[in-house]
């Protein structure tokens, strides 16, 4: 199991819980108006000042007009949406890539901050803070022993440029307790997950999200990669829920020619934006496989069918999402905003690939993961609904279909095998963190290769953990090899981050398998 491959309740919520704004010009602050007729303005402003004064009851009326801005959008399209001024802030660093703070991956552990990971080039490693560090208290504010939700700690820890926050920090390692002084500054929300070459002449990247800074950090790691000897590249889209298609556009400019069509958009007036590829791209020669599956949205379609409707490249993996609407973000005055959708995107070809909604109260929509997984497609390709009368052809005859999705050219089936119960992803992650922090000293010379060849080779580690949970669960046989593979993974990943944890689930990886059959077959 790999992190994209959570149970199947919180995966779908990632997708269809995550805000995505799609601005073809990078613009986020359109001027819109809420109405352009004044006399409807006037009628919300007299009712709501009518509730306020004259009501019987006490009334929250700011709740009162976020419900009615909810229900207004519940009438139109499932992907435009109200986001509340305590949610706005986090969204907006989502899809900016950055944050002001002092930079931690964090865990609540035994009722402490515990830092799992300080981030790569943020203030907290720079004045020092270690992975295992515990945060006890943030200026004046105490935060061990208060039962805080990880939701409630960035409010200490975030702030304005330039402002300092005063930490006392335990260290485990050396039993000491101190003080330190970091100023908050600008963080880095990184979009390129993995970067690595699997062999000689094939690399891979892995990119989270279409924000801001994924250009330039997609466009480093590719340009890092080409140096390596790079031929072919993997470029893994696989739990990608979008974000800015400017951004998307860019990257797919680096493997299209001058002059290919990318991507038009068609508004209620139809009128039609097209955007074409440059003479810039830095891989327009290359080989490319694009993963992706029922959690690639947006953005995330927009490049696969793109390359797949320019006959470059080969898609693997399961057919994506089926987002196909562009929002443009409205902000209401009050510090929350609407994103509204105003017009449609096109693969090359002309096909739409938004998935059928009647509304967003259809349950139809909001379950198509399970309705997905009844219906078998999952696992066989031929089970797969398509609309014949969206069908459509790119410049070398291949048939492609529109209406739901980007259906892959190489169908890869989801891997049940890999499923792990909330108990074991609990237990392994809690395990793994305590046994580096009991470790530190002992695991500090390993490297990520020598980790991924020779860790745990006597599974002494492994029995230990089976022994934690023994009282507990009796794993099958065949279970117990995905745990062990899952445990060795999630130590990788506290001792590595991300990087540790997919080179060893990508040893097991069914689509990136696919991948090197494939190569092996073009030599």
């Amino acid at each position: 199991m790999n992190k994209n491959n959570l149970p199947i309740y919180f995966s779908l919520a990632v997708v269809l819980g995550i805000i995505i704004g799609v601005f073809f010009g990078g613009n986020s602050n359109t001027a819109l108006s809420l109405t352009q007729n004044p006399t409807q303005e006037k009628k919300i402003k007299r009712l709501i000042n009518f509730i306020e004064q004259d009501y019987v009851d006490d009334v929250d009326t700011d709740s009162l007009l976020d419900d009615a801005i909810n229900q207004i959008l519940d009438k139109l399209d499932p992907h435009s949406v109200y986001i509340p001024k305590k949610n706005l802030q986090a969204v907006t660093e989502n899809m900016q890539g950055n944050f002001v703070g002092i930079g931690v991956q964090f865990r609540m552990i035994n009722d402490s901050i515990t830092v799992i990971q300080p981030m790569k080039g943020g203030p907290s490693i720079k004045a020092g803070i270690k992975a295992g560090d515990r945060i006890l208290m943030a200026n004046n504010d105490t935060l061990f022993g208060k039962d805080l939700r990880s939701g409630e700690v960035p409010r200490y820890l975030k702030g304005k440029p330039n402002t300092e926050v005063k930490l006392q920090v335990y260290r485990k390692s050396t039993d000491s307790l101190f003080y330190v002084d970091i100023t908050r500054g600008n963080v880095n929300i990184k979009s390129v997950d993995l970067a690595y070459m699997m062999n000689e002449t094939l690399g891979y990247i892995k990119l989270d999200r279409f924000a801001r800074n994924s250009y330039r950090e997609f466009k480093s790691a590719l340009r890092t990669l080409k140096g390596k000897g790079m031929t072919d590249l993997v470029l893994d889209l696989r739990g990608n829920g979008g974000g800015f298609t400017d951004i998307a556009n860019r990257i797919m400019d680096e493997f299209l020619e001058k002059d290919k069509l990318m991507v038009f958009t068609k508004n209620k007036r139809n009128k039609v934006e097209k955007y074409f590829a440059t003479s810039n791209g830095m891989f327009e020669n290359g080989g490319i496989y694009v993963l992706i599956d029922e959690n690639s949205a947006s953005a995330s379609e927009i490049v696969a069918g793109a390359l797949q409707d320019n006959d470059k490249g080969t898609i693997i993996g399961r057919r994506s999402f089926g987002k196909g609407l562009v929002q443009i973000e409205m902000p209401l005055g009050d510090g929350s905003a609407v994103r509204l959708t105003t017009a449609r995107f096109y693969t090359p070809t002309g096909r739409s690939i938004q998935k059928p909604y009647e509304g967003k109260s259809s349950s139809r929509y909001y379950r198509d993961y399970q309705k997905r997984l009844a219906s078998g497609e999952l696992i066989n390709k031929d089970s797969i609904k398509v609309n014949d009368s969206l069908q459509y052809k790119t410049p070398k005859g291949k048939i492609v279909y529109g209406g739901g999705g980007i259906i892959p050219d190489v169908f890869v089936p989801i891997d049940t095998t890999s499923y792990m119960n909330n108990f074991y992803f609990n237990t392994i992650n809690n395990y793994a963190f305590e046994y580096v922090d009991s470790n530190r000293k002992k695991l500090e010379n390993w490297t990520i290769d020598s980790f991924i060849k020779n860790f745990d080779e006597d599974e002494k580690i492994f029995d230990d953990y089976l022994a934690s949970i023994k009282d507990r669960a009796n794993p099958s046989s065949q279970t117990r090899i995905g745990l062990k593979r899952y445990l060795n993974a999630s130590i990788a990943n506290v001792l590595f981050g991300d990087v540790g944890f997919y080179r060893i689930i990508h040893q097991v990886d069914n689509m990136l398998q696919k991948v090197l059959e494939l190569e092996s077959k073009k030599e």
